[in-house]
């Protein structure tokens, strides 16, 4: 009896360890969950669906373009200039999962580029990057980032449409958006990059997409040379009602554009759309005061304002308030306009004033940025208003730098292909229209 007294009382004893031992495992596990749990960044429904959201309606953009150029060319060019924007589309994106992504958001290379890490996409998954959109998948920024560079580059399009050959168009495009968009891109937004690292503001572009792009068509169309009578007789837009359609397009993706920037669904996205909508108007609004000084207010000019003050509050709509982006807007206009006379007095045919339009946009919306942002609206923006004059000096130098970059890097890209393959079609081509010599089409029977 005593020896199985004993064994029961080992027994008894072993159980009550085990339950110790079970316990315990139970409360390291749950330890190591939490520990878990802060180490990974959890995924927010809102933030994910807002981000799809706005992707598509940046994608819907890139069409736009194409009806707001294709308007504005001749009959014979139409279809021609709404395949460029098409045709980016496909091709961007193509060039964007192979290396365009790893080289703008990949891990930092010296503070110029990224590095291919991420090549294919490879490490890009549904699990949410910290360094730049903590609360939805790596996979939703990226494809939100892809319509930003091949915006960028279907933008560039109007410098040289009814004149360049089509196979020229798309190796430019592609050495482009890899040699231009993507350095810039990755020292403003990048992780590690040079002017992110000064404090650079831009909110969703200013100098990513819109001055690079602006300086861009001015070095093409300089190398690309003037259309044929250029000059000596009226070029007039076939169709301005498609170019109202692409501009009511371009306003309503717009809103994707900026507030989809803030990459959350919160405050500081409902900010951003309303100043938008703000600084689009208002410069559609001053615009139609300056033709109607001069002339009549015409529906191009109202619809071109719009986009001018869409694309100047676009770096600062992230750092500014309602009236802010009204002052922003209001100056887009007075400079892109009298921006667009002195390139008509100096004849230059950068046929759709990219440049004025998106270059000296741009530029003005990065400065403003550097005046108007306040941490009421942003924590991290502060400049002139909020006593930040240094903000400033950063914008210029992130103006200054990125002009002189896209400008210079294009024209040896422009010269080297119009020196091999030629950039522009031949004379015969030219005259009977492109959408015929290059596409064997016609945008209307």
């Amino acid at each position: 009896m005593v020896g199985m007294e004993g064994e029961n009382m080992d027994i008894k004893r072993t159980i009550r360890y085990l339950k110790y031992i079970f316990f315990a495992a139970i409360l390291l596990s749950t330890l190591a969950d939490g520990v878990y749990a802060a180490e990974v960044p959890e995924i927010d429904k809102a933030d994910t669906a807002w981000v799809l959201i706005s992707t598509a309606l940046v994608m819907i953009m890139i069409p736009g373009v194409g009806l707001f150029y294709g308007g504005m060319v001749r009959k014979k060019n139409a279809l021609s200039t709404m395949i460029l924007s098409f045709a980016i589309l496909a091709l961007i994106s193509v060039q964007w999962v192979l290396f365009g992504y790893s080289l703008v958001f990949g891990p930092d290379v010296g503070g110029v580029i990224g590095n291919l890490q991420w090549v294919g996409l490879n490490g890009v998954g549904q699990e949410p990057n910290a360094d730049y959109a903590a609360t939805v998948p790596a996979l939703a920024f990226m494809i939100f980032q892809a319509m930003f560079a091949i915006i960028a580059v279907a933008l560039i399009t109007g410098a040289f449409v009814e004149r360049i050959k089509f196979s020229a168009f798309l190796i430019f495009s592609v050495l482009w958006a890899t040699l231009v968009y993507d350095p810039i891109a990755h020292w403003i937004w990048g992780t590690g990059g040079w002017l992110r690292e000064m404090g650079t503001l831009d909110f969703a572009g200013g100098a990513v997409v819109h001055i690079s792009a602006g300086m861009s068509a001015l070095a093409v169309a300089l190398v690309i040379g003037a259309r044929r009578g250029f000059g000596k007789y009226t070029m007039e837009p076939h169709s301005i009602p498609i170019t109202i359609l692409g501009a009511a397009l371009l306003w309503f993706g717009w809103f994707g554009f900026n507030a989809g920037s803030a990459v959350t669904s919160n405050g500081l996205a409902a900010s951003a759309f309303v100043v938008t909508n703000i600084a689009g108007g208002t410069a559609a609004l001053v615009w139609i005061l300056l033709s109607w000084y001069y002339k009549k207010p015409s529906g191009l000019g109202i619809a071109t304002g719009a986009v001018v003050g869409l694309a100047a509050v676009t770096p600062a709509s992230g750092f500014v308030t309602p009236l802010a982006a009204m002052v922003i807007g209001a100056v887009a206009a007075v400079v892109s306009y009298y921006a667009m006379l002195f390139r008509m007095r100096r004849n230059i045919d950068e046929s759709l004033d990219v440049w004025a339009c998106h270059g000296i946009g741009g530029a003005w919306g990065i400065i403003a940025a550097g005046i108007f942002a306040t941490t009421l609206v942003n924590p991290a923006g502060s400049g002139l208003i909020d006593g930040n004059a240094d903000q400033i000096v950063t914008q210029i130098v992130a103006v200054g730098v990125t002009s002189v970059y896209a400008f210079v890097v294009t024209l040896i890209i422009a010269k080297i292909i119009d020196v091999t393959i030629g950039l522009r079609v031949r004379d015969d081509e030219e005259a009977i229209g492109l959408d015929l010599s290059q596409h064997a089409e016609k945008a209307y029977s």
